[in-house]
């Protein structure tokens, strides 16, 4: 049975995986250019242009529909899944907790692909422990004076505007913490550092130097960015072990073409038990992980809580699109390790993957947490 063919989805998922997979095979190709923030840009407006990123923009999110994306961009190329859950994630407090103004100026911008997001959470010494970070904005008259560094920032460089977590004070750790919207430009604003990754991304460290913005830029209310930014975190998780899910199909249809092409010894690779055998391993990986993620998309679209399930779901797809990834790449030997070969490309996309949005340590302790409170489930 076709994944599609589950229950989890209903006739306008099929229709919407099968357009976009018709879409990607005409638009989206891994042949970029050694430019990557233009190849990222160019695929900001292509998928803007196709209607794709509407998905990922509003109030209402349809997590099918987001995972499904997300998985068939990223069977197709690292940078277009990049691309399109960036401009989610960037615009996501906006879409949750925005005022109708900033809604009408910047959502409509990039749906299009007009504008590009991004989510400026994560600090030098706070990564995983997100109540632990020191970029302030202090209040001054109608506005706050910015102060402080973010890194690993997705978009940072080419994006037009920064959804920015900052200390504002109002209580301790978690609970005095606030969000901004801050344009590239910004005077006191400035990109500190482009960081170059193992999979190309636009990725930066950011730096705030007494950089004054107005009041009418703050998300939602004072104090509140914390909850903003777990909330924007939750929609946006079970996506990333779709994207997963899309690198681990991707690798599972290179081994076979692979393994059933490949003479050796008078045979072909896929003919000795032992090929077979790790077929057979990943594409259980591959099901078992996708009944998880579908899941939890599934019941956070019944409007459930899904902290748990997510977390589940992050850590079972990301785990396992290493390990089937880890596996296609042996069977190609020498070839997989050649620099552009998909394979090589996919090992080095699926690594970050079981770091951002929370690396997998964090996924257990979520999931041990929510199981200690209701061992029943």
């Amino acid at each position: 049975m076709n994944a599609l063919d589950w229950p989890f989805f209903e006739p306008r998922h099929r229709t919407l995986a099968r357009e976009l997979e018709a879409w990607a095979k005409q638009h989206v190709s891994q042949a970029h250019t050694a430019d990557v923030d233009a190849a990222c840009r160019a695929l900001v407006r292509a998928l803007g242009a196709g209607g794709w990123l509407q998905h990922a923009v509003g109030e209402s999110i349809d997590t099918r529909a987001i995972c499904l994306i997300r998985e068939t961009l990223a069977r197709h190329d690292g940078l277009a899944d990049f691309a399109f859950a960036m401009q989610g994630l960037g615009s996501g407090a906006i879409s949750l907790a925005g005022s109708a103004e900033q809604k009408a100026r910047w959502l409509p911008r990039v749906a299009r692909g007009d504008a590009i997001a991004a989510f400026a959470l994560s600090e030098p010494d706070a990564g995983s422990d997100v109540a632990a970070l020191s970029c302030a904005a202090r209040a001054d008259g109608n506005g706050y004076i910015l102060d402080g560094e973010k890194t690993w920032i997705s978009n940072g460089g080419i994006a037009d505007f920064y959804v920015v977590f900052a200390r504002t004070g109002e209580a301790p750790k978690s609970r005095g913490i606030s969000a901004f919207i801050v344009e590239a430009g910004t005077p006191g604003f400035e990109i500190a550092e482009r960081i170059e990754l193992i999979a190309p991304h636009p990725l930066a460290r950011l730096r705030f130097t007494n950089c004054r913005i107005t009041g009418a830029q703050r998300i939602g209310a004072p104090g509140e960015g914390f909850k903003l930014a777990m909330r924007t975190l939750d929609v946006f998780r079970t996506s990333v072990a779709a994207a997963a899910l899309g690198f681990a199909r991707r690798a599972l249809d290179e081994a076979l073409q692979r393994a059933t092409t490949r003479k050796m010894f008078d045979a072909t690779l896929a003919d000795f038990q032992l090929t077979q055998a790790k077929l057979a391993q990943m594409a259980t990986t591959i099901d078992s992980a996708a009944l998880l993620t579908y899941r939890a998309a599934w019941q956070r679209d019944q409007g459930a809580k899904v902290t748990r399930e997510a977390a589940m779901a992050k850590m079972a797809a990301t785990e396992g699109a290493q390990q089937v990834i880890d596996a296609a790449l042996q069977m190609f030997g020498g070839l997989g390790v050649t620099s552009g070969v998909p394979v090589e490309r996919l090992y080095r996309e699926i690594r970050a993957l079981r770091i951002y949005e929370g690396a997998t340590e964090v996924q257990q302790l979520i999931i041990a947490r929510e199981l200690l409170k209701d061992p029943r489930g």
